[in-house]
């Protein structure tokens, strides 16, 4: 069966030239240069782009982050020209007026309906970027695939600064992946001790869950290690959920304090030299890998019907949006070059 083609990428203020509270805020105005002409050069610009992706095949399955709407990414679409191509949306009140979204091919995946579709508000003292979840159906075996598209708040005022804003809403995301994956409590408790229910709970356990974005925070930051529960090794993650005591189903007290860890999948590309997907000047001076595939046991193991290739997994680096130094090119709405300060990654699930 064929594989499918994922990719992530922050493409870095993708507003519209409709007048905006928020869109005055951040300067994308007439005034301040963001015309018609800029913007259709952007478009243009990611959409090259992305179209290079996967040796020129383009993704499957695509998360974006800082979307103003759902009508800037039918624009990038438009401009892609893959009539498979659908969106995935819903508006969130980020005070800073941007969204993330997901983009699929409707060949591969079929058309979520709306109740697969959640945005999850995390309420700090201002909403925050909403935690994305989509639940897709693979369309060639049935497999279900459940995404979480991430953009964690910024390290702008400090990373240490704005480390507990990121690891609130890590902790928010892992107790979505938590739902996905367990039981609850009086679920649990209703279940009855036979062999079927071990199952269930099995399957459930198994499930294909793919985190995705960009978490503002490396693979070894505590947000990501210690609140999502993204290892980068796979002890905790090859645990099978097991029986005790006699019982045919694991006892409660083992089944509810079980935690649901995850396997981050950019630990092979961390800390080589000029690698990254963010260049992070005013403090390290460095590359920063902030943009991540983070996977469920089951996609790790292929255990329901999808496989992670942990090999293809890789930063998105053409000649065309790379500076001399290696840095990704942001866009210039004054030369209408460029495209974001993010580069994109991109990784293979493969069809079992």
């Amino acid at each position: 069966m064929p594989d499918i083609k994922i990719a992530s990428w922050n493409v870095e203020n993708l507003f519209d030239t409709i007048a905006s509270e928020i869109a005055a805020d951040l300067e994308f105005t007439l005034a301040n240069g963001w015309t018609q002409a800029a913007y259709d050069a952007k478009i243009k610009n990611l959409a090259d782009i992305i179209k290079q992706m996967h040796g020129g095949q383009g993704p499957d399955l695509l998360g974006l982050c800082e979307v103003e709407n759902k009508k800037v990414v039918q624009d990038l679409i438009d401009a892609i020209g893959r009539p498979d191509y659908r969106v995935a949306h819903v508006d969130s009140p980020d005070i800073r007026g941007i969204d993330t979204t997901l983009v699929y091919s409707n060949q591969v995946f079929k058309d979520p309906k709306a109740s697969d579709m959640e945005g999850h508000l995390v309420h700090l003292r201002y909403p925050t970027r909403d935690i994305f979840q989509v639940r897709l159906e693979v369309k060639t075996n049935g497999a279900e695939l459940n995404v979480f598209v991430n953009h964690w708040p910024s390290r702008r005022q400090g990373q240490y600064e704005s480390d507990p804003l990121r690891i609130t809403v890590a902790e928010h995301c892992g107790r979505l992946v938590d739902e996905t994956l367990r039981f609850a409590r009086a679920d649990f408790l209703a279940l009855p001790d036979t062999t079927a229910s071990l199952k269930k709970l099995n399957d459930r356990w198994n499930r294909n869950v793919l985190v995705m974005g960009d978490l503002n925070d490396e693979p070894f930051n505590r947000s990501v290690l210690d609140y999502l529960l993204g290892s980068k090794d796979l002890d905790h993650v090859e645990e099978e959920l097991k029986p005790g005591g006699g019982k045919k189903i694991p006892e409660a007290k083992v089944y509810l304090g079980k935690k649901a860890y995850l396997f981050n999948c950019m630990w092979p590309l961390f800390g080589q030299p000029d690698k990254g997907t963010f260049y992070f000047s005013s403090a390290t001076n460095s590359m920063n890998l902030l943009d991540q595939f983070i996977v469920s046991r089951g996609v790790f193991f292929g255990i329901q019907g999808l496989k992670i290739a942990p090999n293809s997994v890789a930063i998105f680096t053409p000649p065309v949006m790379t500076t001399p130094k290696g840095r990704p090119r942001a866009f210039d709405r004054k030369t209408k070059k460029g495209y974001s300060d993010h580069f994109p990654i991109q990784a293979i699930i493969q069809t079992l």
